[in-house]
């Protein structure tokens, strides 16, 4: 993917829902740029305590190319407590999983294409030219095998959103999951059809991804990712306000 918004410095505040609007966890993501390499971390703490880690490291010297990912998932919202790391100079990817108890490890070595895009959805999306019919990057996914996937980025339209008084646009894309090869034709078979996943990006000139509808692993549920705004400040009644300046 040509980088055509080169990713900096940020910090955020996201909640985590279900379709239907109930707030599943709070979350935060952050990211740094040192030249051409960016490090961005994604984190989630469940309402019922479980946790989701994730830790990107890319580079976007003209294009963005993965270096590393790194994914901790844990506790009892997830069907499947996992920990998966990818290598992109290797090739190794390495996946810790407990089954009936019982841990085991995956380690395969896969010919990883240039355009594997783990922990870059966002970053990807922000760069996707908005005239192409279809955008089309790989995707390494666990269940807990890994394998590659495709992942295909088709726009929807836009769509009209609002914060406080004001009103938005967004671009909606549908994201679908392509399987290749008799693993395709297996899920095909066992009717296991790929998870419904949409994402809006805000359409201006500076993008900027304002909702995700999708599952955090590859075989989980869909939920549904938004920017948080802080709302909680403390309670500062009856303290004088600070002029700047004497004003």
């Amino acid at each position: 993917m040509v980088v055509r918004y080169p990713e900096g410095v940020a910090h955020g505040f996201l909640v985590l829902r279900t379709l239907d609007g109930k707030p599943i966890a709070d979350g935060e993501s952050t990211q740094v740029a040192h030249s051409d390499r960016v490090t961005n971390r994604i984190w989630f703490k469940f309402t019922d305590g479980s946790i989701y880690e994730q830790t990107t490291v890319f580079s976007q010297n003209g294009t963005f190319h993965l270096v590393s990912d790194h994914v901790l998932q844990k506790g009892p919202i997830f069907e499947r407590p996992m920990e998966t790391a990818i290598d992109t100079a290797s090739g190794q990817v390495t996946v810790r999983y407990k089954e009936h108890g019982e841990e085991k490890i995956l380690t395969k070595r896969l010919q990883l294409p240039p355009d594997v895009a783990n922990g870059m959805l966002f970053a990807v999306l922000k760069n996707v030219r908005r005239n192409a019919p279809k955008t089309t990057v790989s995707y390494v996914a666990t269940t807990p095998k890994p394998r590659l996937v495709n992942l295909e980025f088709i726009p929807q339209g836009q769509e009209s959103f609002s914060i406080g008084r004001s009103t938005h646009k967004a671009i909606r894309y549908a994201v679908n999951v392509k399987i290749g090869g008799l693993a395709g034709a297996v899920a095909t078979l066992l009717g296991k059809k790929p998870p419904n996943i949409q994402a809006w990006v805000l359409a201006k000139d500076a993008p900027a991804l304002v909702r995700w509808d999708g599952p955090l692993n590859t075989d989980g549920p869909v939920w549904r990712m938004e920017l948080a705004i802080p709302a909680v400040w403390p309670d500062t009644t009856g303290v004088p306000s600070q002029k700047a300046n004497g004003y």
